[in-house]
């Protein structure tokens, strides 16, 4: 009767977690378990987070020059190149631009030219390319283009030839981000050579052959509204 007594005290007892420390450490190590063997994807990170993470240049280096060889293979001239590579950036530039927007909370929206030329050539060239773009200059010749100055384009480090077509790539994205911002123009990829910049107007910057500039010409109705605007 005593032992059958102290049976049900014992099973009627609230558990305790000092009498099962063993189960608890035992699940506390199956979890962290888990979430070693589980990373988070990148797709579940929140927006609001990595503006400090970078990708790998040799990466990037490998799936540009695969995206161009991709294209490449499917093309008989060099200007089907360059619009089949502003086409796969012109998508990247509204994700971009609607990124940068998410995370900076922006309410108010660029209506001028030059605002949004600089967010282009400061915040968005940060976000992309870790830093902001060489220069910004208007045109002496045409008052509807503008010119964004790249010294050391990411997008043709690595190749050796078509060097204008690979940074056709970063022409979509600027043209992506214009379009979604109200911006419609046309942005094209120009390599200049040792000489070319001083002929363009263009004094101070530095002489290299690999540099990048990419010429924004404006729809007539934006430098309209751009101009209504004052």
């Amino acid at each position: 009767n005593n032992r059958t007594r102290r049976r049900k005290q014992t099973k009627n007892q609230p558990y305790s977690i000092d009498n099962n420390k063993d189960l608890l450490l035992t699940f506390i190590a199956f979890k962290m378990s888990r979430q070693t063997a589980m990373p988070t994807s990148i797709l579940d990170r929140p927006l609001t987070r990595g503006r400090t993470e970078q990708v790998s240049l040799s990466a990037f280096g490998l799936m540009y020059s695969e995206l161009v060889q991709y294209h490449q293979n499917r093309v008989s001239s060099i200007p089907e190149l360059e619009r089949r590579l502003e086409s796969s950036g012109y998508g990247v530039g509204f994700k971009v631009l609607e990124l940068l927007a998410f995370r900076g909370r922006e309410a108010k929206r660029e209506t001028r030219i030059m605002s949004i030329l600089q967010f282009i050539s400061v915040t968005a060239w940060k976000s992309l390319f870790g830093k902001g773009a060489d220069s910004l200059e208007r045109s002496l010749d045409n008052a509807d283009e503008y010119m964004i100055f790249d010294n050391n384009p990411i997008t043709s480090t690595f190749l050796s030839s078509h060097k204008s077509s690979a940074d056709a790539y970063i022409s979509g994205i600027i043209a992506g981000i214009l379009e979604g911002a109200g911006f419609t123009a046309r942005v094209q990829a120009v390599c200049p050579s040792a000489d070319e910049g001083d002929a363009r107007g263009i004094i101070g910057l530095p002489r290299r052959k690999d540099k990048a500039v990419f010429v924004v010409k404006f729809a007539d109705k934006v430098l309209e509204r751009d101009a209504a605007l004052g």
